[in-house]
């Protein structure tokens, strides 16, 4: 079907054409009988694996950056992924950069985008991801004073929320825009992910140096033993890393992840490297995804499983395109994978596709 549907989305201005199966997605979510119907024809066999304390009932997942509100995760969760992660949200809404800001380069199977984090905020996720949440914000805003709802999960697969600061919000404070937000979604989210890579918020990519990630994700540490106390329940997170850092780069980000006890790493996100493309569109800003990426985010997996060395689980992503490519790099020593580019050239089956290879 989706290749019926290509040509027609890719006659649409980009972002426009996202948000068409964005809402497409959020309405057969919402439609019990269609949900019903797409888990029938999406569903995949188990090949289940543990990692971060969680069970994944397969290794495949949706990267961030498709559904940055949490808008369809129901419908999302019918396409067979083993966890889905939504974001990058940030505290407080923003629009993000000016469009036109996402492009399609076809004859790269690549996509450059700069969004700049583009998000509703913080409490409008929590009330897609908890409904009963919307009775609390209410009462909290008559005065009422109602108690905290209990946690309900919304979706079978495993959920994973990225945070990142606010574009206004200067590196010094980033500390207490991420510290809000792991406390905001601790009760939901099954993992959280720390978003300091993305090359289209200014300044963002400084806080992977050593000095100022360690002092970051120690706060976060430190928090997260409080949610855990408080909710009864292991609260795992991840950080997000560049696949423009060097050797040297690298491994002080890693050695500060270890340090603080984080549980996992993943890589990569979007890269500023031009190298190679043939399109008209790689004069546009902003960060690469797709096939290109993909020889240099193997890489940056190589040199993390190398220095990690078993200690923490890692998700690779990036230039992931076909069932080949998932199936080496979790050969290489991933615990888990993530496209979200793949999905635009090939379509929701390649979810399926590499389920089956494995």
């Amino acid at each position: 079907m989706y290749q019926i549907l290509r040509p027609l989305l890719f006659r649409m201005e980009t972002e426009r054409a996202h948000a068409l199966t964005l809402n497409l997605l959020r309405v057969a979510g919402n439609t019990p009988p269609i949900r019903w119907l797409l888990s029938e024809i999406c569903k995949t066999s188990a090949k289940p694996v543990r990692a971060f304390g969680l069970t994944f009932e397969n290794p495949v997942g949706l990267a961030a950056g498709y559904d940055k509100d949490g808008l369809a995760v129901r419908g999302l969760t019918t396409l067979g992924f083993g966890h889905i992660e939504i974001g990058t949200i940030t505290p407080r809404p923003q629009p993000g950069n000016p469009s036109p800001r996402v492009f399609r380069l076809l004859e790269d199977e690549a996509v450059i985008n700069r969004l700049g984090f583009p998000s509703r905020g913080s409490e409008f996720v929590q009330m897609q991801l908890h409904p009963a949440l919307r009775v609390k914000l209410v009462q909290r805003q008559t005065g009422s004073g109602a108690d905290n709802p209990k946690y309900r999960k919304i979706t079978a697969a495993i959920l994973g929320v990225n945070i990142g600061r606010n574009k206004d919000t200067p590196n010094e404070e980033a500390v207490f825009d991420y510290l809000e937000l792991l406390q905001n979604f601790a009760p939901y989210a099954d993992y959280l992910t720390v978003n300091v890579s993305s090359p289209n918020t200014q300044g963002l990519r400084d806080l992977q140096a050593r000095e100022a990630l360690e002092g970051l994700l120690t706060h976060l540490h430190q928090q997260r033993l409080l949610e855990e106390k408080k909710l009864e329940k292991r609260v795992p997170v991840l950080v997000k890393l560049a696949p423009d850092l060097t050797e040297a780069e690298l491994d002080d980000a890693l050695d500060s992840i270890l340090r603080t006890k984080m549980d996992g790493v993943i890589v990569t996100n979007t890269t500023l490297s031009r190298d190679g493309l043939r399109s008209a569109y790689q004069r546009e800003s902003g960060g690469l995804s797709g096939r290109p990426l993909a020889t240099r985010s193997e890489a940056v997996l190589y040199q993390t499983l190398k220095r990690v060395n078993g200690e923490v689980p890692i998700v690779s992503v990036g230039g992931i395109m076909n069932a080949e490519d998932a199936k080496r790099r979790l050969g290489m020593g991933a615990a888990l994978v993530q496209f979200y580019t793949g999905m635009i050239y090939q379509g929701p089956a390649l979810v399926k596709e590499i389920v089956k290879s494995l």
